[in-house]
């Protein structure tokens, strides 16, 4: 019988571009190009020349990998807030229907 192995790593089975797609989607290029200083993201930027200049730039590779698990943490952050129920039932057209009994 084999164990599986669960790794301890949170970057483990995540790859770059999925990294720089994952923080593109949360930030911009252009938000990416303030808070990382390379201009791979300022200067006519692409998921495809990103990948080539962090694939051989280790630290600029170790600034990515730090703010994407910065991204995750702040991410997971957000979601376990209570949500706001009349918020969501302001959003939800259903919402209120939800629990009520016909007259």
């Amino acid at each position: 019988m084999m164990n599986a192995h669960t790794s301890k790593d949170p970057l483990h089975g995540v790859t770059l571009e999925m990294q720089i797609n994952s923080l593109v989607a949360q930030y911009g290029w252009a938000e990416l190009g303030k808070r990382i200083n390379i201009n791979c993201f300022k200067s006519d930027p692409s998921v495809k020349s990103s990948l080539k200049f962090l694939r051989r730039t280790p630290w600029a590779r170790a600034e990515v990998e730090a703010l994407y698990l910065d991204s995750l943490s702040t991410q997971s952050a957000t979601r376990e807030e209570p949500a706001d129920t009349d918020q969501a039932t302001a959003d939800d057209p259903w919402g209120n229907w939800r629990g009520k009994t016909p007259e």
